[in-house]
């Protein structure tokens, strides 16, 4: 029997036990060689497939894998990559839109697991603004500063009067650490700390900063400084 059909054969195998069960009992490469075998209807993949794993470390190493990279393993081309790229992309629209048909967010977990996969490949860092209606839902996300974020360009007018075109009732800061480390830093403290007091003063609320690392994230909320600023601004009030 010729490769080419002893090939077919096996990718036959494979989709069948795909249809029949989904991707559970599937190997890593396994998975690879079926995404490569869309371009590549007529040779073996699993060798390609099998050094692709073995180079990136895991099925989500290859699939954010720089293209340049992977076209530097023999039996990956450019329709492959195209093909990879695609599927990534098409997962993260995936979760976006999952994420939008939920009524609320209930946790900063489930920020993360909303814009992780936007954020984390980012090489400067880009501080997002999700604005919320009174039930929590998203009316609008939008992507504000993009660079090293500081005092120099987060401006929290900027941010208010764009919170009240929305008709918002409160926001979820989201920005990411390049550097995988999501610790925040002095910066971040002071502006989360601006932002808080000038939401209160518009009447409206911060439930959370978020900072994005590598498979990890610091929450302002879990952390108890959202409501340590409130406070501090509440006394501040009192005071006057």
């Amino acid at each position: 029997m010729s490769d080419a059909r002893l090939t077919s054969g096996h990718r036959r195998r494979l989709r069948q036990k795909f249809l029949q069960g989904g991707l559970a009992g599937f190997l890593d490469y396994e998975i690879i060689e079926l995404l490569l075998s869309w371009a590549t209807p007529r040779k073996d993949c699993r060798r390609p497939a099998k050094e692709a794993l073995r180079r990136f470390k895991s099925l989500r190493g290859v699939l954010e894998a720089d293209s340049a990279e992977l076209q530097k393993i023999e039996g990956i081309g450019p329709h492959n990559v195209f093909g990879l790229k695609f599927i990534q992309e098409v997962s993260r629209r995936f979760l976006r839109e999952r994420m939008l048909s939920q009524p609320v967010f209930r946790c900063s977990q489930e920020v993360f697991d909303y814009l992780y996969h936007a954020l984390r490949d980012a090489r400067k860092e880009k501080f997002k603004v999700l604005f919320l209606d009174a039930k929590n839902k998203i009316i609008e996300e939008e992507t504000l500063f993009e660079g090293t974020v500081d005092s120099s360009i987060v401006y929290p007018r900027e941010i208010m009067e764009r919170a009240l075109r929305h008709k918002a009732s409160s926001m979820i800061f989201v920005h990411n650490h390049p550097s995988g480390d999501p610790e925040p830093s002095t910066c971040d403290k002071d502006i989360t700390r601006d932002l808080v007091v000038a939401a209160l003063v518009m009447q409206l609320k911060v439930l959370d900063h978020i900072i994005i690392g590598n498979n990890c994230y610091y929450s302002f909320a879990d952390e108890g400084l959202i409501q340590e600023y409130e406070k501090s601004f509440s006394r501040y009030r009192l005071e006057f």
